[in-house]
C-alpha cells in the first residue's frame, strides 16, 4: 500500500534527459551505509575472492519473499503521478518486439551476492543504471535491506555483472550505500520494494595471500564483548569479518607468587603456550620425580600425554582435555594441564613428571575474527566497463516489456525449469497486479515462468534496442506467482516506477563512491 511522500514538486513534462524531479527530502530517502571506508571495501572483496572464491561458488539464490500470491487487479490498482518520462544517456531507442528469435544479453545485468540473516552466501539478479558517476546499481529492496533478520541491511554487499560459475569479467564492485523509499525502509511496504545502491570501482585480483584470524581483544565477561562485536559490525569500517566471541581461560601463578604461567600466549588458536621454564623455577621440583618410565599418571579425565614431535597425537591431546591445555616447549619436551588446570604433566626425554599447583584462573572472553588479505586492482567505474540502463517512470499499463535475469530453481509441481547459471531473458505486457502479503496493492505484473529464486531482482527494460543492449529500467522483479493454479509459475511482478522512484533514483545517482585501491 502506498503512502505519498513529500517530494517538493515534479516537474510536468519530463522528457529523455530533459530536466529531472526535485529529489525527496533527504529524510524520506533513506540512505545506509554498506561499506563506507575503503578498507572496510577491501575485505568485503577480499571475503568473496578469497579461498578460491568458495563463497561465491557456494552461495544460493535468495529464498526470501519470492513465491507469494498475487492476483491481476481490473479496477484501482497503480496509477501514474505525472506524466511520463525517460532518464538515461541512452536515448531514445526503437522498441524491441517479443517476436524476436535471438536477443543480444545486456552487459548491465549481473549478480549481488551478500550474507543473509543465516548467515551464509546468498544472491539476487541486479542491473547497473546510468547515473552521474557511472557507480549505480538496481535491484528488489529485500535484496538490500534484510528483512528477514531486521537488521539494517544485509552483510558484504557486492554486485558482479557478467557472473559464471566463479568467474568475475568486469570484476567485483563493493557496495557503498543503498537508498530507497522511506515507505519501504520503514514500513517494508511491497509497492516501494527497490533499491538502487551506489558501488566502488570495480577491484580484480592480483594475488590471493590467504586468510587467517587476528586477534582483536580480551574482555572480562562475554557482554562487553559483546557489545564491542556490535560495534565494529555497526561501523562496518575495522576491516574485520567473521568476529567471534571465544571463552579464554586466564592462568595465574600459585600463593608463592613466583614463576608466571601463561608467559607466551597465542591468541590465534584453542591453548595458552606456558613458559615451562618458569614453571620449573617456581615448583623447584626436580625432574625424574615419577621415575624413568611413563607413569600411569594419566587416569581418565585427570590429564593428557603429549608427544611434542607427532603433531596428531598433540592435536589429539589438545582437543581430548579441552577445559585444559597441551603444548610443547622444544623437540622433546612436552606439557599437558589436567582438566580442573590444578596438574600439570611434563615429559623431558622419556620421563614424565607431575606436578601440583594451587592455580587462581579466571575465564576471560576474546574476541577474534578474520583479517583477510589479497591483492586488488583497479578496473574502472561500473558504468564504464558494462554501460548503465535508463529509467523510464509513469510509463502507462500495457506497455510492452523485456525482464532479464538469473531464474534458478523449480515451478511448484518440481519441474526443475532453470539453474540460475546463465542469464535468461522474458517479453510481456504489464498489467496491474496486487500481492497482499507483500502490503503490495499497486503493482505490475507480466506473464513470465521465471521461477522465484534467483530472479529476484531482474531488471525490467522498456524499449530495449537488441544493437545496443541498452533500454529504461521500468521495474525490477520482487516477486513470482502461480496466479492460475496450475502449480507452474506464470507470473512477475515489479513496483510501479512512478515519480517518487525518480526521486529516490536521483537521490542515488548523485553520488560519487570512488576507488578502494
Amino acid at each position: 500500500m502506498k503512502r505519498t511522500l513529500a517530494l517538493g514538486g515534479i516537474a510536468a513534462g519530463l522528457l529523455a534527459s530533459a530536466a529531472i524531479a526535485a529529489p525527496a527530502h533527504a529524510d524520506s530517502v533513506p540512505a545506509v551505509n554498506l561499506a563506507n571506508t575503503n578498507l572496510a571495501a577491501q575485505q568485503v572483496a577480499a571475503f568473496w575472492y578469497g579461498q578460491a572464491k568458495a563463497n561465491l561458488i557456494n552461495a544460493t539464490p535468495y529464498a526470501v519473499e519470492t513465491t507469494v500470491p498475487t492476483k491481476h487487479v481490473s479496477t484501482g490498482g497503480v496509477s501514474a503521478d505525472d506524466k511520463a518520462g525517460v532518464v538515461g544517456s541512452s536515448g531514445d531507442q526503437k522498441a524491441a518486439t517479443g517476436t524476436l528469435k535471438n536477443i543480444n544479453l545486456p552487459k548491465t545485468t549481473g549478480k549481488v551476492f551478500f550474507l543473509g540473516a543465516d548467515g551464509k552466501p546468498h544472491w539476487c539478479s541486479a542491473t547497473s543504471v546510468q547515473g552521474q558517476y557511472k557507480n549505480l546499481v538496481a535491484t528488489a529492496g529485500h535484496c538490500v535491506y534484510d528483512t528477514k533478520s531486521n537488521a539494517t541491511t544485509l552483510d558484504k554487499w557486492v554486485f558482479i555483472p557478467g557472473y559464471y560459475e566463479g568467474k568475475t569479467p568486469w570484476g567485483i564492485y563493493v557496495g557503498k550505500t543503498a537508498y530507497t523509499h522511506y515507505d519501504y525502509s520503514v514500513y517494508e511496504d511491497g509497492d516501494r520494494d527497490f533499491a538502487f545502491v551506489t558501488v566502488y570501482n570495480g577491484v580484480l585480483p592480483t594475488e590471493v595471500r590467504g586468510t587467517g584470524h587476528g586477534f582483536y581483544g580480551i574482555y572480562e565477561d562475554y557482554f562487553k564483548a559483546a557489545k564491542v562485536k556490535k560495534a565494529i559490525e555497526a561501523k562496518k569500517e575495522t576491516g574485520w569479518s567473521d568476529l567471534k566471541i571465544e571463552p579464554f581461560v586466564d592462568t595465574k601463578s600459585g600463593p608463592t607468587g613466583k614463576g608466571k604461567l601463561g608467559d607466551r600466549r597465542n591468541f590465534g588458536s584453542e591453548w595458552v603456550q606456558v613458559d615451562q621454564a618458569g614453571i620449573l623455577a617456581a615448583s623447584k621440583i626436580a625432574d625424574g620425580d615419577l621415575g624413568d618410565k611413563a607413569p600411569e599418571a594419566f587416569p581418565a579425565g585427570t590429564g593428557v600425554k603429549v608427544d611434542p614431535s607427532n603433531k596428531a597425537e598433540f592435536d589429539a591431546a589438545t582437543k581430548a582435555a579441552p577445559q585444559g591445555k597441551a603444548g610443547n616447549s622444544s623437540a622433546t619436551d612436552g606439557w599437558a594441564w589436567s582438566k580442573d588446570l590444578k596438574v600439570l604433566y611434563l615429559k623431558r626425554g622419556e620421563t614424565y613428571t607431575k606436578r601440583t599447583f594451587f592455580v587462581n584462573y579466571d575465564v576471560d572472553y576474546k574476541l577474534v575474527g578474520k583479517k583477510l588479505s589479497i591483492g586488488l586492482k583497479d578496473v574502472g567505474t561500473l558504468g564504464s566497463n558494462v554501460g548503465g540502463q535508463g529509467l523510464a517512470y509513469n510509463q502507462k499499463i500495457g506497455t510492452g516489456i523485456f525482464v532479464f535475469g538469473y531464474p534458478s530453481g523449480s515451478h511448484p509441481d518440481g519441474n526443475y525449469a532453470f539453474s540460475g547459471k546463465t542469464q535468461k531473458w522474458a517479453y510481456g505486457k504489464t498489467f496491474k497486479a496486487a500481492a497482499p502479503s507483500m502490503k503490495a496493492e499497486e503493482l505490475v505484473g507480466i506473464k513470465s515462468s521465471f521461477t522465484g529464486e534467483g530472479s529476484i531482482g531482474s531488471s525490467w527494460l522498456y524499449r530495449y534496442s537488441n544493437t545496443k543492449r541498452l533500454g529504461y529500467l521500468n521495474g525490477v522483479t520482487i516477486a513470482v506467482s502461480d496466479t492460475d493454479g496450475n502449480n507452474r509459475i506464470d507470473t512477475s511482478v515489479s513496483p510501479y516506477f512512478d515519480g517518487e522512484t525518480l526521486a529516490v533514483y536521483k537521490q542515488a545517482a548523485a553520488n560519487w563512491s570512488g576507488k578502494i585501491v
